[in-house]
């Protein structure tokens, strides 16, 4: 399968590339420091307290952002994720107040949970369905360059000039938002621009939280969430168990074992390094791995990506030898890299043309669950030793596996009644 090349693709997905890898960039100049900030402020325990909230508004934002980009279309729901961004940063660079800093925070993450799936269904939308993996492969890549790039600048930037960096994220979200108004066509299928009616804003919400509970009884979908949850468990764990057991249970050592004036390293400094190894594998291996994947099912990159996470993230605790700890990273980055396109193309696949925005934004749910469940890893770290954690963790990935192929299975069964009643 070859992907069409990018000097022919749609001048909407061509603006939408470039203006999001260069928000990403931004964005990740900020985000990281944005807990430390707020601890520093408000002191470590109300700043724990207050970032559990931000999931809550995304997960809303996600729902209503795929019901709205089914029913008022793909750019006008982009449009106004932009420009609630843009607004929530000029507030972020006036505000007087870590409180009203943290209102802004907020409005942010909605304006982006707001944004993607009409962004994701945007996708799907223009792409056909044999190179969707790559095409969301590409905006992957895209945005993890910021994910690796943009904390590198912002440990300058967000601390020495972050009125000047909270100003020019505003600019450049404006200037996005004016390409996006000028260039960008909408393409909502017109099977779903059939569903619209002039109903009032109650019945409008109404009508769109009906289509959620429609979706919740969908069972191959249900089963495809619980698989989801689970699998991203163990992907979850870079910035939570990782971080407590790299820091306290590996020991300092050489960098490089085989240079006997090697500079000696912390548990500290290990994580960093291995949070680099993992973007920078992220990077340069989402491309190249989805091409080679690209024949494979999707039931059996699903259950690859669950081994491979499980497993690489078990080894972690199998020894703390600096390379062994980069050749784990690199089994579970590989699990990561390899699900990361395959999630929306089978979403954009399944959903009916008319509700695509709505199960996109459904699709989030998987991720903020997991994002709920993941540091209970952390909280009874207290109480078992890692290799009962890592153990929780590789079980986490197996059920989830096992799940994966009772979906697969029901969803041929499915696919295979339709095609009789149509034949």
């Amino acid at each position: 399968m070859n992907l069409v090349p990018f000097h022919i693709w749609s001048v909407n997905l061509k603006v939408r590339l470039t203006g999001e890898a260069l928000f990403h960039l931004l964005f990740w100049m900020y985000f990281p420091f944005i807990t430390v900030y707020f601890s520093e402020a408000l002191g470590s325990h109300t700043a724990g307290l207050l970032m559990t909230v931000p999931p809550l508004f995304s997960m809303v934002g996600h729902l209503l952002g795929g019901s709205l980009a089914d029913r008022l279309g793909r750019r006008p729901v982009m449009l106004l994720g932009a420009a609630l961004q843009a607004g929530m940063f000029a507030l972020f660079a006036l505000s007087p107040s870590p409180w009203l800093d943290y209102a802004a925070f907020i409005g942010l993450g909605l304006g982006g949970a707001l944004y993607k799936p009409a962004g994701a269904a945007m996708v799907a939308d223009l792409v056909p369905a044999p190179d969707r993996r790559r095409v969301f492969a590409a905006f992957a890549t895209a945005n993890n360059v910021g994910a690796v790039l943009g904390p590198a600048l912002g440990a300058v930037f967000y601390f020495h000039y972050r009125q000047e960096l909270l100003w020019t994220c505003t600019v450049v979200l404006l200037l996005y938002w004016a390409a996006m108004y000028f260039v960008v066509r909408e393409t909502l299928p017109p099977s779903a621009k059939t569903q619209a009616d002039p109903s009032t804003l109650v019945l409008v919400f109404r009508q769109q939280w009906k289509g959620y509970g429609v979706i919740l009884k969908d069972r191959v979908f249900l089963l495809y969430i619980a698989a989801g949850i689970l699998a991203l468990i163990p992907i979850m764990q870079l910035d939570l168990y990782l971080a407590v057991y790299v820091t306290e249970y590996v020991p300092a050592q050489a960098l490089f074992a085989w240079k006997e004036d090697s500079p000696v390293v912390s548990g500290t400094e290990i994580y960093g390094w291995l949070l680099g190894f993992n973007g920078l594998l992220f990077v340069l291996l989402i491309l190249p791995v989805t091409k080679w994947l690209s024949p494979w099912s999707e039931r059996s990159v699903f259950i690859l990506s669950s081994l491979l996470s499980g497993i690489g993230t078990f080894s972690l605790g199998l020894s703390p030898h600096l390379e062994f700890l980069f050749f784990a990273t690199f089994l579970f980055t590989l699990g990561e890299i390899v699900r990361s396109p395959v999630t929306q193309s089978f979403i954009s696949r399944y959903a009916p043309e008319d509700a695509r925005g709505q199960y996109l934004g459904a699709d989030s749910l998987q991720n903020t669950i997991a994002r709920f469940l993941a540091p209970l890893t952390v909280f009874l770290s207290g109480w078992v030793p890692p290799m009962g954690i890592f153990s929780l963790i590789l079980m986490s990935s197996l059920i989830s596996i096992v799940l994966y192929i009772r979906l697969f299975r029901i969803y041929s069964h499915a696919t295979r009644d339709c095609e009789g009643l149509k034949a």
